[in-house]
C-alpha cells in the first residue's frame, strides 16, 4: 500500500512539474486555495483511489491514505469539509492534505486540483447549473463508456449503476475549461448531461426513444426515472416495451404524433403540478393512457421511491402495482 502511494505521488509531481515547465511564468493554474478547499474532500480521496470504511450522513472514515495501517484512523467531517488523522494527531483542508500526500507546495498542489475536472468544482464554474439547451459554445472531447470514479460513484447513489448500457462518459470543454459528466444521448445526437452538481443539455434539446419493436409504450419524464425503472423491471413482471424519455416536461408537445402510433400507453410522471399537467394533457388526446405513479404515490418521482424503497423487499408493492 505505502509502495502505491509513492508511485501515485510520484505520477502527481512528474505531471504538475511538466504543466509548470510549458508555462511561461511557472504559475500555471486558474484555481486558488478557497476554491480548491470547496471541493468535496470524499471526491478528492475518490479521485486518488481511496474509498472510506464505513461512512454515515456527517462523517466518513478511511484508513491512513498516507501509510499503511489495518485499522481507519482518518475521518472526514462532513459539514466541515476537512480531514483528522488520529493515529498522528494532525488534520487539515484540501490544500493541507494533498500538500502532505504528494510532499508538494501549495502551487503544485493547485497544479494537480486544476487539471483534476472535479465534478464539485464544475458547479462553481458553469454559471446556470440548470441551462437546458447550450448554444454551440462548447467541444465535445471524448465519449466513452462511464468509468470515472465520481460518476460511478453518483450512479451507485442514485440506484442506478447496473444501467450503464444507456449511458455514455462525456468530456467536453466550454469557456477554456474542461468538464465531463453522465451522458443519456436524445434523437437529435444532443446528450443530456449529468453528474452530482450539474444538469444541461449539450446539443439541441430532443425526447430519447428506445424501441423494441413493441405496439405498447412507456413515457418518462427524465432518464433516471428510466434507469430506475429498468432497473426493477423484471421484478414487476413487466416485459420490455418501447420507451420514450421527454428529458424535460416541456417536451410534452413534441410526441403527441408519436403517442398514436401504440395500442397501450404508460405513464411514469414526476408527483408534482408539472407531472399532473402533462398526464392530464396525454389523457385528454389518448383514452388508452394510464398514469402509473400509483407505484410511487409517496415520493417525488420514480428515482426518488427507488433510492428510498428497496422494492425487491416490498411485499405490497405487487398489490400496488395491480
Amino acid at each position: 500500500m505505502l509502495k502505491m502511494i509513492k508511485s501515485i505521488s510520484y505520477q502527481i509531481l512528474s505531471t504538475i512539474q511538466q504543466k509548470i515547465s510549458h508555462s511561461k511564468h511557472g504559475k500555471f493554474t486558474a484555481m486558488n486555495c478557497k476554491q480548491f478547499n470547496t471541493i468535496r474532500l470524499e471526491e478528492v480521496l475518490l479521485s486518488l483511489g481511496h474509498l472510506p470504511t464505513k461512512q454515515n450522513e456527517k462523517e466518513a472514515w478511511y484508513l491512513n491514505p498516507f501509510a499503511n495501517e489495518s485499522q481507519a484512523s482518518f475521518k472526514i467531517n462532513k459539514s466541515l469539509n476537512n480531514w483528522y488523522l488520529f493515529s498522528e494527531g494532525i488534520g487539515g483542508n484540501n490544500t493541507d492534505f494533498m500538500k502532505k500526500y504528494i510532499n508538494a507546495s501549495v502551487n503544485e498542489v493547485l497544479v494537480w486540483a486544476e487539471n483534476q475536472n472535479f465534478s464539485s468544482f464544475q458547479n462553481q464554474k458553469i454559471p446556470d447549473q440548470k441551462l437546458e439547451n447550450l448554444s454551440k459554445n462548447y467541444e465535445i472531447l471524448d465519449v466513452k463508456k462511464i468509468q470515472h470514479p465520481a460518476l460511478l460513484e453518483y450512479l451507485r447513489e442514485r440506484k442506478v449503476e447496473n444501467q450503464t448500457q444507456f449511458l455514455h462518459e462525456i468530456h467536453y470543454r466550454m469557456k477554456d475549461k474542461n468538464y465531463f459528466g453522465i451522458g443519456f444521448k436524445n434523437d437529435s445526437s444532443g446528450y443530456e448531461i449529468r453528474n452530482k452538481y450539474s444538469k444541461i443539455c449539450l446539443g439541441k434539446k430532443d425526447i430519447s426513444t428506445i424501441k423494441n419493436d413493441s405496439n405498447s409504450l412507456r413515457v418518462f419524464e427524465g432518464f433516471f426515472d428510466f434507469l430506475s425503472f429498468k432497473n426493477v423491471e423484471n421484478f414487476l413482471e413487466k416485459e420490455p416495451l418501447d420507451y420514450l424519455i421527454l428529458n424535460s416536461v416541456s417536451m410534452i408537445h413534441n410526441i403527441k404524433s408519436s403517442l398514436g402510433n401504440y395500442e397501450n400507453i404508460e405513464l411514469y410522471f414526476d408527483n408534482d403540478e408539472a407531472g399532473n399537467r402533462a398526464i392530464e394533457m396525454i389523457k385528454n388526446e389518448n383514452e388508452i393512457a394510464e398514469d402509473c405513479r400509483v407505484l410511487y404515490s409517496d415520493f417525488k418521482d420514480l428515482n426518488d421511491w427507488l433510492i428510498h424503497k428497496n422494492p425487491s423487499n416490498d411485499r405490497q408493492m405487487k398489490q400496488r402495482r395491480r
